[in-house]
């Protein structure tokens, strides 16, 4: 048995330097959530949501998950998406990929890595649908680049069309879905002018 003694001692630390800080952090957070933010991301561990936005923990409400993927089958993601609009009311979600996915380097480079493979159909599919925009970048690192993109807008309209969200907006709820990517190679978080606030501003389509 190998227990993890480092991580243990770091919590330790990290704890008592934000009590040194605020001391009653942990006594107002345990009494109850309010994030306004809910955050639909990949589950690449170098992309930390309330990390790269600094913010708090208790801030942001998180969903991830490979490739960052958001489709009407997956009721793990679903539930978390109603807890989030119907229970805590947040009033932003949030998809927000990442330049350098593998998920997504997976599918461009067609290669085969086992059960995730069945996981990445729904970004195989976004590929396919996009084969010829992206035939017209001629770099390939561009051309990954724009797929990532084109998976989190792809996704964005997704969270769009959710009977969750569409619920949320026949009753006038105040929700708004945006679409992001993030750069592993500067930190920097890139609008993809993704902002929709009622069903009349979905797109029907994305990207070109």
């Amino acid at each position: 048995m190998k227990h993890l003694p480092e991580l243990l001692e770091r919590n330790r630390n990290w704890a008592a330097r934000v009590r040194k800080v605020n001391p009653d952090f942990f006594k107002n957070l345990s009494h109850q959530q309010k994030p306004k933010y809910m955050w639909i991301g990949c589950a690449d561990s170098r992309v930390p949501a309330t990390e790269i936005v600094d913010l708090a923990p208790g801030e942001i409400f998180v969903h991830r998950n490979v490739a960052n993927v958001v489709v009407h089958s997956d009721f793990n993601c679903l539930s978390v998406l109603e807890f989030a609009v119907d229970v805590l009311k947040v009033e932003h979600v949030i998809v927000v990929g990442h330049y350098g996915c593998g998920g997504v380097k997976a599918v461009f480079d067609n290669d085969e890595i086992g059960l995730a493979d069945n996981w990445l159909g729904h970004v195989r599919d976004i590929k396919e649908r996009h084969q010829d925009a992206l035939d017209r970048i001629y770099e390939a690192e561009k051309r990954f680049d724009r797929l990532c993109e084109l998976n989190v807008l792809e996704q964005s309209v997704n969270v769009c069309k959710s009977t969750v969200v569409r619920s949320a907006w026949k009753r006038k709820q105040d929700l708004t879905v945006h679409g992001w990517i993030y750069g592993l190679k500067d930190g920097l978080i890139h609008d993809l002018d993704f902002c929709v606030s009622e069903p009349a501003a979905v797109p029907e389509k994305v990207g070109g």
